[in-house]
C-alpha cells in the first residue's frame, strides 16, 4: 500500500501539456471500459478536451523533438560503465519505433474525427451546458442506446489517432520521472525555497510526503528559483493556511 502522496510541478509548458494529456488519456480509458450511458458520455467529453489541446498546440512536433532529445541522451551514456546495454538497446528501439510512427502520420492529428457527422454534432452542442440531451441530439441518444460492441467500436475509431501520441507521452514522462533520485528535505515552518542550476535541463519537480502529514504541497517557481509551501486545509471552508510545523519531505528535481 502506498503511504506517500506525490505532487508534481512541471518547469516548462511542454511538460505541463504532456501531464494534462496524460491525465485526460487515463480518464478516457477509465470511462471507455464502462458500459453505462454515463460512462460513454464522460468518455466523449474527455475526448473533446483532448482534441481542444491538440488544436491549440503543435504537439506532434513537440513530441518528436522530445523523443529525439531522449534518444541523444541515451546514446551518450550507452558506453558508460554499469549501463545495462541490453535494456538500453530496448529503450532506444522503442523510441525509434515510436518516432517512426509519428513521422508517418500525415496532417494534424485528430482532424479526421470530425469527418463523422455524429461526432461533429456532439462537438458543436457540447459547448452548451446540457446541450447534448436527447431532444437536442436524437442521433446521439440513439447511439448511446446501442449495444456495447457498437459503441466501443466507434469510440476506438474516434480515439485511434491519439494512440501513438499517448505511447510517446507515457514514454517521455516515465523517463523524466525516473531519471533522478530524491533528496530528503525539511520545510521549516512549512516553507522551503531553493535555487535551480540554470545550466541543467530541469523538466519537473516531485514533492513526496507521508499521507499521515495533514497538509498539501503548494509549489511555485520557474527556471531559477522554486518555492514549496505546505498548506493545512481549513476545516471551516476558509482559505488554507501555511503549516507552522517543520515538514519532512522528499524532493526530486527531474532533469532527463
Amino acid at each position: 500500500m502506498n503511504t506517500t502522496i506525490t505532487y508534481e510541478f512541471p518547469l516548462n509548458e511542454r511538460i505541463r501539456v504532456f501531464i494534462r494529456l496524460e491525465q485526460l488519456f487515463q480518464q478516457f480509458n477509465h470511462f471507455l471500459t464502462g458500459e453505462t450511458v454515463a460512462d460513454k458520455r464522460a468518455a466523449i467529453s474527455i475526448l473533446l478536451d483532448i482534441m481542444t489541446i491538440f488544436r491549440r498546440n503543435d504537439l506532434k512536433s513537440e513530441i518528436l523533438k522530445e523523443l529525439d532529445r531522449h534518444a541523444n541522451v541515451l546514446n551518450k551514456i550507452a558506453h558508460n560503465q554499469g549501463v545495462d546495454t541490453l535494456k538500453l538497446e530496448e529503450l532506444l528501439d522503442t523510441l525509434s519505433q515510436t518516432s517512426k510512427k509519428l513521422y508517418a502520420t500525415n496532417g494534424k492529428i485528430g482532424t479526421h474525427v470530425m469527418e463523422s457527422d455524429l461526432f461533429q454534432s456532439i462537438a458543436q452542442r457540447s459547448s452548451i451546458p446540457g446541450g447534448t440531451c436527447s431532444f437536442d441530439l436524437p442521433e446521439f441518444h440513439y447511439w448511446l442506446e446501442q449495444d456495447e460492441a457498437t459503441r466501443l467500436k466507434d469510440m476506438q475509431h474516434w480515439s485511434s489517432p491519439f494512440a501513438d501520441i499517448r505511447t510517446a507521452i507515457d514514454l517521455i514522462l516515465n523517463f523524466i520521472r525516473n531519471c533522478s533520485s530524491p533528496t530528503q528535505e525539511v520545510a521549516e515552518a512549512g516553507f522551503f525555497q531553493f535555487l535551480l542550476d540554470t545550466n541543467q535541463p530541469h523538466q519537473l519537480l516531485k514533492v513526496s510526503l507521508d499521507k499521515s502529514i495533514h497538509c498539501f504541497a503548494e509549489i511555485s517557481g520557474g527556471k531559477h528559483r522554486c518555492t514549496i509551501r505546505f498548506m493545512v486545509p481549513s476545516s471551516d471552508n476558509k482559505r488554507p493556511s501555511q503549516s507552522p510545523d517543520d515538514i519532512p519531505f522528499a524532493l526530486t528535481c527531474c532533469l532527463f
